[in-house]
Parts: structure tokens; sequence; C-alpha cells
């Protein structure tokens, strides 16, 4: 993740230090009460700036200052907002709406809007948020205001704002540079490891960027093409192998997806690059007929530990397959829906569950997550919309027949074990 000074650095370019340095240095709270007094755009973005330098040199304790007083002090005023409601429901009016969508929101809110508008402030917020969501560990009554500063992020980071880029070896090296601190699927240890996911014909890799933070990733996913579907990230990564021609790929497989920023936690973007790849890909290759993911299986082994079967999967091949499918299918979170996260994300986003591989990630991660197991989820463009909708409403997952057979096998074992 991206540190709050490496986005302070675009805050202060361009700025004389004598200019917005006070003369006798404010607390980080005294800075905050300027930006919400100061009026006018240049005395908003001085205080503004004022105040991301002040952030930065506080320390935790400072930070969770400021965050209480966001809670305490600058939130919403419910009395206030019930008031404006009724003066509205006896005169509806554009005055009155107006008035009451101004009571309706906490006044922390603008203060957001304000500290946005430094320079570089956008990416100042989301470090900030990153801040936060640490802070919420230890003080969860910090809540209300993660969802006020999360509402704006969610609307400033939409689609519409987003700019989809290819990315290969010929990109700026300080965008290259952080492919390799960001990813988070399959470590990339090298700037040799870089240029073999990034130079060759038969690999693609696509970022979304937000335009007030040019040269940081959001996101960003890594594709493989070819002319099968692959069983194990081995045949993927392998420095020796053979390149497909760019002509003769018929397969387009995602095998790593990483978020980048922290601070835009909770904050959806994965689906929308996906099926923005998929059209840009189908433009550039005309014989591409099959999307598929190589997709790892976080929270397997945990679970497996769980159940008697768990201390010899990784033994028994067949067994991991179907309790595999059985896992992602079957066992559902607190909350409801799939309990595997990643599975959550590619079945929400209209996939299906194509197949179970074993022995497909023998890293030292992939076999502490999942025993070495990996799953293909498959994008058919034609079922997508229809598999999404059943998944959202009836929590209906969609799975081959090879899969659903690898479930019902998985349901009798964990059926006869529970019996006996």
């Amino acid at each position: 993740m991206a540190t709050l000074r490496e986005f302070l650095s675009s805050v202060t370019e361009g700025v004389t230090p004598l200019r917005w340095r006070p003369a006798v240095p404010l607390s980080l709270l005294e800075c905050a009460g300027r930006v919400q007094v100061a009026e006018g755009f240049d005395q908003i973005r001085q205080a503004a700036t004022d105040f991301w330098i002040s952030y930065d040199a506080a320390d935790d304790n400072g930070r969770l200052e400021l965050f209480s007083w966001f809670n305490a002090d600058l939130g919403l005023d419910v009395d206030e907002a019930r008031a404006a409601l009724d003066a509205y429901e006896q005169e509806r009016s554009a005055a009155s709406l107006q008035a009451f969508t101004a009571k309706a929101e906490a006044p922390r809110r603008e203060i957001f809007r304000r500290l946005n508008q430094a320079k570089g402030g956008t990416g100042c917020l989301v470090a900030m948020r990153n801040d936060l969501l640490k802070a919420l560990r230890t003080a969860p009554d910090l809540k209300a205001v993660d969802v006020d500063l999360k509402f704006l992020l969610k609307a400033w980071f939409n689609l519409g704002v987003l700019e989809l880029r290819p990315l290969d070896w010929n990109s700026p090296a300080q965008v290259l540079e952080k492919l390799i601190k960001y990813e988070a699927v399959h470590q990339i240890d090298s700037w040799r490891a870089l240029r073999q996911r990034t130079e060759p014909p038969d690999r693609r890799c696509f970022g979304y960027f937000h335009p007030s933070m040019p040269d940081e990733p959001i996101i960003f996913v890594q594709v493989a093409l070819g002319d099968q579907i692959p069983n194990s990230i081995s045949e993927i990564l392998a420095e020796e192998r053979e390149i497909v021609a760019h002509s003769g790929s018929t397969v387009a497989t995602f095998y790593s997806i990483s978020n980048c920023q922290g601070g835009l936690a909770g904050i959806s973007f994965g689906n929308f690059l996906i099926k923005q790849v998929v059209k840009f890909l189908q433009v550039e290759f005309e014989h591409l007929e099959t999307f598929v993911t190589l997709s790892p299986i976080p929270g397997l082994a945990d679970w497996a530990a769980t159940t008697p079967l768990g201390e010899n999967l990784e033994q028994d091949v067949e067994s991991l397959r179907q309790m595999t499918a059985y896992y992602l299918a079957e066992v559902s979170s607190e909350r409801g829906g799939p309990r595997d996260p990643v599975a959550r994300f590619h079945l929400g986003n209209g996939a299906r569950i194509h197949a179970i591989h074993a022995d497909a990630d023998l890293s030292e991660k992939g076999r502490a997550q999942s025993f070495g197991a990996m799953v293909n989820y498959l994008y058919d463009v034609a079922d997508m919309t229809e598999n999404h909708h059943a998944f959202m409403s009836e929590g209906k997952i969609a799975q081959s027949k090879a899969v659903a057979q690898l479930v019902t096998a998985g349901r009798q074992k964990i059926t006869q074990v529970a019996a006996e």
C-alpha cells in the first residue's frame, strides 16, 4: 500500500515552504479547525495543504485524537435532521429540501471534501482511511467516521472516473515498481520475474487508475493467453515455457487480481475490471472464446481443520477435490453466501465453478491455505448476467457437471463421517 508520505509529495509539489508553513506550528486539530472555517477556494486549498503536512508529522496518538474529534464533534445531529425533515414534510419546497439534505449529513463530510481540494488530496484521504481502518481494531466507536469517508471515496472512485490502462514492460518504471509492491496472490520477487509476466506476447496486465493518482494503480489483473485451460500456476509462471503465438490464443486466464490501496477496502472494482478486460481482449484477439480464472482458495485449510477429514486431505487427491468443491459450493459464511472470499467475488460477478485442481499451487503459501488446490471460475459471456442474478437473488451457485459431482461426493463424505 502507498504511504501517506508518497501522496504528500504531490500535495506539496510546486509549493514554496515559506508560503505554506505557519510561523508557529499548529497542532493537527488546529489545522483541521482551519480547514473547517476557511472560505474561498484558495484559502481552503491552503488550509488543506497545511493539514496534510501536519497529519504526516503526527503520530498514531495524534491521528487517533483527530478521528475521535471527527466522531464526537462532527457527527450527525439527529435532532436537527429530524426538525429539518419535519419542516420539509410541512412545506415540500426546494428550499426546505435543500435545508434537510444539509442537515442530513454529518459535518465531517464537508471537511473531507475540503481536504480533497489540496493537490494530491484524494490519495491522502485514501491513506487516511487506511489509518482509520487500523484504528478501528481498537476503537470500534469510530465506525461512523469510516462510514462517511467510505461514502465519499466510493463516489469519487466510480467507474466513470477510473481509467483502464494496459500495462507492459514498457510502462513507466514507477508504475511497474508498484506491480511488484502490490502483487498479493503470487509474489513477484524480482524485476526479471516481472518481465516474464509483462513482456511476452502471450501475457497481458491491466490496471485501474484514478486521475488524481496517475502513478498509483487501484487494482490490477494479470492475464495468461494460451490454447487450453491451465490446471496449475507453475505452468503459467514457469520461466522456461512455450510462448503461444498471438494468433493462436483461444483461452484467457485471469491468474492474479490484486487490490492495491488498503484505504479503498470494501469498495469493489474487480467486477468492473474483469468485464472491461474481457471486452478489451475480444477486440485484440479475435479467436478468444474462453475466459477463466486460476484462483486460490484462501479459506480451505482453515475450514478443513474444523472437520474430521482435514488432516489427510493433502495426501488424498480425490478427497481433496471433493471437499474443495463442497467447501466452495455449500459452506456459507456467518453473513450468508460462500465462506470463501474469492468464490464470493467471482460467483457474484456471474462466473461459474468450472474445475477443481489438486497440486496446482505447491508454493508454501498455496500449501498452507488450500493444500495446493486451486479452482477455475469460468466467465461465459452469454451466461454471466443470468448467473449473477441467480446468485444474488437466490444464492444459486453456477457450477459445471463435473464440479456438481464432486460436491455430491463431498456432501456424502461429510454426512458419513457425521453419522459415525
